[in-house]
C-alpha cells in the first residue's frame, strides 16, 4: 500500500514537472521570442519601389503656334483656320527608359496687333514689336509666315529666327515647305533627338552617342566660374587688368539669364610665377614660340594645382585663364591639328574652363625699363571667354541651310531660345539622375537588410519621387519652367536621402557579431529548457513501449 502510494506521489510530481517545462517553453516561444524579434528588428520605413521605376518613361511637349500674316495663308491648308495638329516621334534611349516627343502645333490667323508688328521695316525691328505682344512660356515656338513678296526678309532668306521665341518664314512653296521650314525650326530652337541623348548619356550605348556626347557640363544646381590672370614673369610684365568692370559688363548680363538655370559665383584671382609647364617650340620661319595641339592637354595639370579653387567647391568650377607669355617666350601662338595658327590664340578643356595666351608686343627701344606696364585689352578676352562658357554649355549653332539668318543675342550672350534648350535638357538630365540615385539606393538597402531607413530618410524619397513625377507632368503638358522647377527639388532630396549619415552600413552589426552577442544571453535560459524537453520525449515514447497490465 505505501508503495503504491509513493508510486503515485512520484507520479504526480513527474506531471507537474513536465507541466512546468512545458510552460516554460510556451512562454519563451509564444512571449519572449515575438517580443524579442520586435524589440531587436532592424526599422525599415516603406519606400516607394513601383514609383522611381516608372520614372524612366519621358514624354516632351513642345507648344507651337504658326501665324498667318493676310495674303500668306497656303491654299492646300487640311481645314479652315483654326485648327490644331499634334506629332509625335519616340526618341530611343535603352529598354528601361522611353522618350516621346510631341509638338503641339496650333495654325491661326494673325491679330490685329501682330499685323500692326509685322508692318515694320526689318525682321529685327518685327521681333522686338512681336516680342511685347507675346506671353510665350518657357519652352514655346511662334512661327509668324509673312507674305512672299514681304520686306521684312531680306534677299535670299527664307527663315528668320530671333533672339526670343519667335521666328519669321516666308510663305512660298505651299503646306509641305511650309512644314519642312517648321520642323527645320523645331530642330533649331528647340531639343533634338541627339540633346536628348546627351541628357541621358549615361543610359546611352556608346555606340549611339556622337563624340561631343560627354563634353558638355552635366547640370548642376550651381556653379563657380574663376578668372585667373597668370603672369609667370613679373619681373618683366606689369600687367594690369580691369576684371571686375568687365564681368559686370560682359559676363553680369549673360548670367543674370543663366540664372535660371542655376546659381553662379563668380571670383578672380592674379598668379605670379606660374607656368604652363610646356616648353614651346620656337619657329625660325616666324620669329615666334609654337604650341602644337598634341601638347596642350599637358598644359592644365600643371597650371590646375596652383589654381587651387575646386578643392572646396561644392558645385563644378569652371576655369578661365589668361596667360601672358613671359619675355623670353614671347610671342607664343597656339597651332591647331593642321598646324595653321589658331585666331583667338585659344583653346578650350570640356568641363574645365580655357585658356587664351595674351602676347605683350616688344617695347620699340632694347633699352626700355622695365617691368613693361601692359593694359589688358577685355573686350578682346570678354569675347574668347564667353564663347568658350557657351561651348562649355553646349550651345555652340550648328551649321544651317543658306536660307537661315539668325539674329544675334547681343550682350545677354544668348537667346531665348537657347534658354530654353538648356533647360529642356538639364530638366532631362536631372529626371534621369534622380531615377538613377533613388534606384541605386533602393537596390543597396535591398541588398544590405540590416541597415535602418528612418522615417526621415523615407520622406526625403517620397519628396524626390513626387517632384519627379510632377516635372514628368509638367514635361508632358508643355510647362517647361515649373518642370525644371520641380527636377531640381527632385535632385535636391534624392541626394540627402542618399547621402543620409545614417545610411552607413557600418553604424550596424553584422550577423555574425548578433550571434556572438545574444548565444550568451539565451544559451543558458535555453539548455534547461530544451533538456527538459527532451526527457518530456524520452518518457512520452518509453510509455509507450511499456506493455498495458491485463487483469
Amino acid at each position: 500500500m505505501a508503495a503504491a502510494v509513493a508510486m503515485a506521489a512520484d507520479e504526480a510530481e513527474r506531471a507537474r514537472g513536465r507541466r512546468a517545462a512545458l510552460s516554460f517553453a510556451a512562454i519563451a516561444v509564444v512571449l519572449g521570442l515575438p517580443l524579442w524579434w520586435r524589440t531587436t528588428e532592424t526599422y525599415r520605413a516603406a519606400l516607394p519601389y513601383a514609383g522611381i521605376e516608372g520614372l524612366g518613361r519621358l514624354s516632351l511637349a513642345v507648344p507651337v503656334a504658326v501665324v498667318f500674316a493676310p495674303r500668306a495663308v497656303p491654299g492646300d491648308l487640311p481645314r479652315p483656320l483654326p485648327f490644331r495638329d499634334v506629332q509625335e516621334m519616340d526618341i530611343p534611349v535603352n529598354l528601361k527608359t522611353s522618350v516621346t516627343s510631341r509638338y503641339e502645333t496650333v495654325y491661326r490667323s494673325a491679330t490685329a496687333q501682330e499685323e500692326a508688328a509685322l508692318d515694320v521695316a526689318s525682321a529685327r525691328e518685327a521681333d522686338a514689336a512681336l516680342h511685347l505682344l507675346q506671353d510665350a512660356s518657357l519652352g514655346s515656338l511662334t512661327v509668324y509666315v509673312v507674305p512672299e513678296t514681304s520686306s521684312l526678309l531680306p534677299q535670299g532668306i527664307s527663315v528668320y529666327v530671333g533672339k526670343h521665341r519667335s521666328a519669321l518664314v516666308r510663305a512660298a512653296g505651299g503646306l509641305a515647305a511650309l512644314r519642312t521650314h517648321l520642323r527645320q525650326l523645331t530642330q533649331v530652337m528647340s531639343f533634338t533627338a541627339s540633346s536628348i541623348a546627351t541628357a541621358l548619356s549615361d543610359r546611352m550605348p556608346d555606340g549611339q552617342l556622337g563624340p561631343d556626347a560627354r563634353r558638355h557640363l552635366k547640370s548642376s544646381l550651381g556653379y563657380e566660374i574663376t578668372f585667373s590672370l597668370l603672369n609667370p614673369d613679373p619681373k618683366s610684365h606689369a600687367v594690369d587688368w580691369d576684371i571686375e568692370d568687365a564681368v559686370n559688363h560682359y559676363v553680369r548680363p549673360v548670367l543674370d539669364k543663366l540664372s535660371l538655370l542655376a546659381n553662379f559665383s563668380v571670383d578672380s584671382q592674379i598668379l605670379y610665377y606660374a607656368v604652363l609647364g610646356v616648353t614651346p617650340r620656337f619657329d625660325k620661319e616666324s620669329s615666334s614660340f609654337l604650341l602644337s595641339a598634341h601638347s596642350l592637354p599637358h598644359v592644365i595639370n600643371p597650371v590646375e594645382a596652383r589654381l587651387g579653387s575646386s578643392a572646396a567647391s561644392l558645385y563644378p568650377v569652371l576655369n578661365f585663364l589668361l596667360y601672358v607669355p613671359e619675355r623670353s617666350h614671347s610671342p607664343l601662338y597656339i597651332q591647331d591639328k593642321d598646324g595653321a595658327p589658331v585666331s583667338t590664340n585659344a583653346f578650350h578643356s570640356p568641363r574645365w574652363g580655357g585658356i587664351m595666351i595674351y602676347n605683350v608686343e616688344a617695347p620699340a627701344s632694347p633699352q626700355a625699363s622695365l617691368p613693361l606696364h601692359v593694359d589688358v585689352d577685355m573686350v578682346r578676352v570678354m569675347e574668347v571667354f564667353l564663347a568658350q562658357l557657351r561651348l562649355l554649355f553646349g550651345l555652340s549653332r550648328e551649321e544651317l541651310p543658306p536660307e537661315f539668318l539668325l539674329e544675334s543675342p547681343g550682350n545677354e550672350g544668348l537667346a531665348d531660345w537657347e534658354l530654353d534648350r538648356l533647360l529642356w535638357a538639364h530638366t532631362v538630365e536631372n529626371i534621369a539622375t534622380v531615377s538613377t540615385t533613388l534606384t541605386s539606393l533602393a537596390q543597396l538597402l535591398d541588398k544590405i537588410g540590416n541597415i535602418v531607413i528612418k522615417d526621415d530618410v523615407a520622406s526625403e524619397v517620397y519628396r524626390a519621387v513626387a517632384a519627379a513625377q510632377s516635372a514628368v507632368a509638367k514635361l508632358a503638358t508643355g510647362h517647361l519652367h515649373s518642370a525644371f522647377q520641380a527636377s531640381k527639388e527632385a535632385v535636391t532630396s534624392s541626394e540627402r536621402a542618399f547621402f543620409d549619415p545614417s545610411l552607413l552600413h557600418l553604424l550596424y552589426f553584422p550577423d555574425d557579431q548578433k550571434f556572438a552577442i545574444y548565444i550568451p544571453l539565451f544559451l543558458p535560459m535555453a539548455v534547461p529548457i530544451l533538456l527538459s524537453l527532451a526527457k518530456i520525449v524520452r518518457e512520452a515514447r518509453q510509455r509507450k513501449k511499456e506493455p498495458t497490465k491485463m487483469d
